[in-house]
């Protein structure tokens, strides 16, 4: 399966963005989709993941009440709502998908996008 990420830019402390995570190549559903971040100089982290129905998803401490994963299978798309942005959400994020169980590590995770720049000033 092949990702595409868009959505990323610059936004002020407290802004919003929404992050898109279009996918194509084979049956999207099945996937559970994270996303990930990387700051500069810093280890690439979890920030959230959703299963293939949606029924679940899971966030990192770090954003839970402030961002929201949540996917449209009939567009194979997954979506990054973030709310309160914060200058230590700047980061590369990326889209990455796996076909096995559920998983925090990104190791478990086979498929990924290009990533988008996010960027909050303060």
């Amino acid at each position: 399966v092949q990702l595409q990420a868009s959505g990323g830019g610059l936004v002020q402390a407290g802004g919003s963005l929404r992050l898109s995570c279009a996918a194509s190549g084979r049956t999207f559903s099945p996937y559970v989709i994270g996303w990930f971040r990387q700051a500069p100089g810093k280890e690439r982290e979890f920030v959230a993941a959703i299963v293939g129905s949606g029924s679940r998803t899971d966030y990192a401490e770090s954003v839970k009440g402030r961002f929201t994963i949540s996917r449209d299978n009939a567009k194979n798309t997954v979506y990054l709502q973030m709310n309160s942005l914060k200058p230590e959400d700047t980061a590369v994020y990326y889209c990455a998908a796996t076909g096995s169980t559920w998983s925090r590590s990104k190791d478990r995770y086979e498929y990924w996008g290009q990533g988008t720049l996010v960027t909050v000033s303060s």
